[in-house]
């Protein structure tokens, strides 16, 4: 469909208007290349907005820190939102491939290498396999069923890094040991941010961890559009409309699940191995259901089934928890403050925060009646 087809007459005598055209964000949003291209443009300038461009940055009391934090838990949104949104499988154990891959990268660290992409790499593989394998038994169960089983896997995990293996993970204390190393073998970027060159890029994006963080985000970003524009991605929305429906026609739905189920820990994977990085420690609590809480409200926050939502969801939560809390009055009763956004926008717009945008989008573009009156006369 393009903006030609707007001109093409009906039957009785008038023009398709409103079903031939096509904005130019549903163009932008179609090209998988323009997709990944803004988000390395909105990835290069989010850390000057939120925490050095002037009067912007003060209204938002954003820092550094929160800026990478922010894009680790945006991929981790995303992933979940790939299988909640494009597959309609809600999982209530995404911390056990969050924290897993954490405790599996920190311990990386310490016994093998600290560089920070093999930590990522391992931590990503041991997610992999572990949603493999919890894929494979609760996929087994449908709707509510799926969900409790997912639940319990993640909650047994939490409790198995609390005291059968402590030894491993050191218990509640969590896994202090981590040790990143340089990036590359050779740069020591991580721990060096005051000797970075001012002729660098680094003073418009912040700090090496941050262009690590970034680049990882953009090419998770990059493999999502990919999934969603492959046959995959087809399948995936198809058994999300009608997974009956999907079945008659052939397809071994349970499997396109499984690989669902699998791409969705293994971005998980990939966010909680760059949280032991930027954190360089492994909370226990990475394991708690309270983790697989906190991703589900910013997938829906954000706006499920939206390329652009879980990610925003994310920052809107992340930025409630880390800066609006953070004032002593208002401090006690940040999670009711965050309670009442996500009550006042699901009630309001179900489509999350991303389609309260998309509205106002829509509301631009679309002519009013008597401007399309004018332009039929």
């Amino acid at each position: 469909m393009n903006d030609e087809t707007a001109e093409q007459p009906t039957g009785d005598g008038g023009s398709v208007v409103e079903s031939g055209r096509v904005s130019m964000w549903e163009r932008v949003g179609d090209s998988e290349r323009s997709v990944v291209a803004l988000t390395a443009i909105v990835v290069a300038i989010f850390p000057w907005l939120f925490v050095r461009a002037p009067v912007i940055s003060d209204l938002l009391q954003g820092y550094q820190s929160l800026a990478s934090l922010i894009l680790i838990w945006g991929i981790f949104a995303l992933g979940f939102n790939l299988l909640l949104g494009y597959t309609g499988l809600l999982s209530f154990g995404h911390a056990a491939f969050w924290g897993g891959a954490a405790y599996a990268a920190g311990i990386f660290s310490a016994s093998v290498s600290g560089s920070p992409i093999l930590m990522v790499l391992f931590g990503t593989l041991f997610a992999v396999l572990l949603a493999w394998i919890l894929g494979f038994v609760s996929l087994r169960r449908g709707g509510i069923y799926f969900s409790i089983l997912t639940l319990a896997f993640g909650q047994m995990a939490y409790y198995l890094a609390l005291s059968p293996l402590q030894g491993l993970t050191n218990g509640e204390n969590g896994f202090t040991d981590v040790t990143v190393g340089n990036l590359f073998g050779f740069l020591d970027a991580f721990a060096a941010f005051e000797s970075i060159p001012l002729n660098t890029p680094v003073p418009l994006l912040g700090d090496w961890l941050y262009i690590f963080v970034g680049a990882i985000t953009v090419l998770c970003v990059a493999a999502v559009v990919r999934i969603l524009h492959s046959p995959y991605g087809l399948v995936f929305k198809a058994i999300r409309e009608n997974e009956q429906r999907a079945s008659f026609v052939g397809l071994n739905v349970w499997r396109y699940k499984l690989m669902a189920f699998i791409l969705s820990g293994a971005f998980a994977g990939v966010a909680g191995s760059l949280f032991v990085v930027h954190g360089s420690y492994v909370p226990v609590e990475s394991l708690y259901w309270t983790t697989s809480g906190e991703i589900v409200i910013m997938t829906v926050l954000g706006g499920v089934g939206s390329m652009v939502g879980p990610m925003v969801g994310a920052g809107v939560y992340l930025y409630v928890e880390n800066v609006v809390s953070a004032n002593s009055a208002i401090q006690p009763y940040w999670h009711l403050i965050l309670g009442l956004v996500f009550v006042a926008v699901i009630a309001l717009f179900p489509e999350g925060i991303w389609g309260i945008v998309g509205r106002l989008r829509d509301m631009i573009s679309t002519p009013s009646p008597d401007t399309e009156q004018e332009g039929d006369n």
